[in-house]
């Protein structure tokens, strides 16, 4: 199957947009659109920022550093990648890099890669999300973003499978991110 081109016929028709609410963080809009049926209204989007997560690794690729900490908008206590949503201006590869130090007190020390890029919710959310890689990371001293410390652990790649499974790994980028990396770099 191939991806629909700006002639195919199922594409859905976009005449505008406007703003409901507006903040630095959350832009709701309602979008005028018209799918292939031909039957026009108005769509609720929520825009959100660019986000990264970091997947940091160590023992040749075997070990990823991880947050546990609780998420009070769902009231869950579990692990996941450290992430945050890109400053304006500042390049992906940079925020990720920097959120690591901040929030694990490990400074990475190679340039990253990223691993993936997706839209966890494509139906009514856009939310562009990545996740670095970094190979090589450093102790530098302790989570500086107070906001953000949770209790900073490495976990055996092995174990992330069953983790997920239990409910212990939290957030879609985590939940995306840790499976996709093992595609690529089995471990046992």
């Amino acid at each position: 199957m191939s991806a629909a081109s700006d002639e195919d016929p199922r594409r859905w028709r976009v005449y505008g947009e406007r703003t409901l609410y507006d903040n630095p963080w959350v832009r709701l809009v309602r979008v005028d659109v018209e799918p292939p049926d031909g039957h026009r209204f108005e769509h609720h989007v929520v825009r959100l920022q660019r986000v990264v997560m970091v997947l940091a690794l160590r023992n040749d690729g075997t070990e990823a550093l991880i947050l546990r900490r609780h998420r009070f908008v769902t009231d869950q206590v579990g692990w996941g990648l450290p992430g945050r949503i890109v400053d304006p201006g500042e390049a992906p590869e940079a925020t990720a890099a920097r959120e690591a130090e901040e929030e694990t007190g490990y400074r990475p020390t190679d340039p990253g890669r990223k691993l993936l890029e997706w839209q966890p919710m494509v139906g009514m959310v856009d939310t562009p999300h990545e996740v670095w890689v970094f190979d090589q990371v450093e102790r530098v001293g302790h989570p500086t973003d107070a906001a953000e410390a949770g209790i900073v652990g490495w976990v055996p790649l092995v174990d992330v499978p069953a983790m997920i499974d239990r409910g212990e790994i939290l957030g879609g980028g985590s939940i995306t991110g840790l499976p996709r990396y093992l595609v690529d770099h089995p471990v046992r």
